[in-house]
């Protein structure tokens, strides 16, 4: 109860810090950059509801993401660039994907989770085929740009709006993994053959989380063509799916949390490396270093920064708890002696 209190007063000074970012820096590229974070943060947590919480792999979680994008743009130029239509259209992206995991996971998801993990890059490429094929309707390759509601053209407006979004998905996640359905989760990524013994109909529950993870992912994808004021192809491209297992790993699989420092280290490398590679050309290969950071970053953080440092502190509460017992039992082995 104590730790889950000292995260909970970390979690507030951190919402607090990043709210106060704008009044700090106000640069253009710097809430851009920040208003990144946010969106593919909430696609990370999505990501580590499926790998961290219920031990399933995705190789094609980017077609949540490209629902949501693909909804939100089409809707916001074909209809009127109004907060409703937003708001419509992020609903309608949700159902979408929330009825396609639901899809996938009862094909998949009775056999063994590479199954799932094929099924979700077969069904990410047939929606990128879609996508591109589909020229009426969203231009294929190209792409189209669309209008979006003029109170978020504001970049302040819009990061605080992508903050909020991730503030509230974290919580909501948090307390999904946190219920009795969550629990069972767990139960089944430890060990779902036992769990499946105790009378849990570990299928369903899998399902579950699938639609829950694809319902955040779609929410992210919206809110991430915002920005943009365009949309195209590449949110379905592997390079999604790919970004929110490292956003995960690095963070921590299974910690939440862990998906915001993961995207926050992956976007600012990113972006750094990018900019580097304005003095020298060497950067502009700048996905080798991203992967040199990996590594270093997998080596001395294996179980992601806030997975490391949990075991750290459990380990150095351990050891306190334990230099307590002892203390109390040498102090009632003199009160005996004497």
């Amino acid at each position: 109860m104590r730790t889950s209190k000292i995260g909970t007063i970390w979690f507030v000074i951190f919402v607090a810090g990043l709210a106060a970012l704008p009044f700090i820096n106000d640069s253009r590229s710097f809430l851009i950059l920040m208003t990144q974070i946010c969106i593919f943060a909430v696609f990370a947590m999505s990501y580590d509801i499926l790998l961290g919480f219920t031990g399933i792999v995705s190789f094609g979680h980017c077609m949540f993401f490209g629902i949501g994008a693909y909804t939100s743009g089409v809707m916001l130029d074909r209809l009127d660039a109004s907060i409703g239509t937003l708001l419509l259209s992020v609903l309608v992206g949700v159902l979408l994907s929330a009825l396609l995991s639901y899809i996938v996971g009862m094909l998949s998801l009775r056999l063994k989770s590479h199954f799932y993990a094929m099924l979700t890059l077969a069904f990410s490429g047939l929606l990128l085929v879609l996508a591109e094929k589909w020229r009426s309707l969203t231009n294929g390759n190209d792409g189209f740009t669309f209008p979006i509601p003029s109170v978020m053209k504001d970049r302040t407006v819009l990061y605080f709006t992508a903050l909020a979004v991730m503030v509230v998905m974290f919580l909501l996640l948090r307390r999904f993994t946190q219920s009795p359905v969550g629990r069972v989760l767990l139960a089944i990524r430890e060990n779902e053959q036992r769990t499946e013994s105790l009378g849990y109909e570990i299928v369903h529950y899998k399902v579950f989380a699938t639609v829950v993870a694809g319902m955040a992912a779609s929410i992210s994808g919206s809110l991430y063509v915002l920005t943009l004021r365009f949309v195209n192809t590449t949110v379905f491209g592997m390079d999604m799916t790919l970004n929110a297992l490292l956003m995960t790993i690095i963070g921590g699989v299974g910690t939440l949390f862990g998906a915001i420092i993961g995207a926050s280290i992956i976007e600012w490398a990113h972006h750094g490396l990018s900019e580097l590679a304005k003095f020298h050309p060497i950067f502009e290969r700048w996905i080798i270093f991203f992967g040199l950071l990996y590594i270093v970053v997998v080596l001395l953080f294996p179980a992601g920064i806030v997975g490391t440092l949990r075991l750290w502190w459990l380990k150095r509460r351990g050891r306190r708890l334990e230099q307590s017992l002892q203390a109390d039992s040498n102090a009632i082995r003199k009160e005996g002696a004497g």
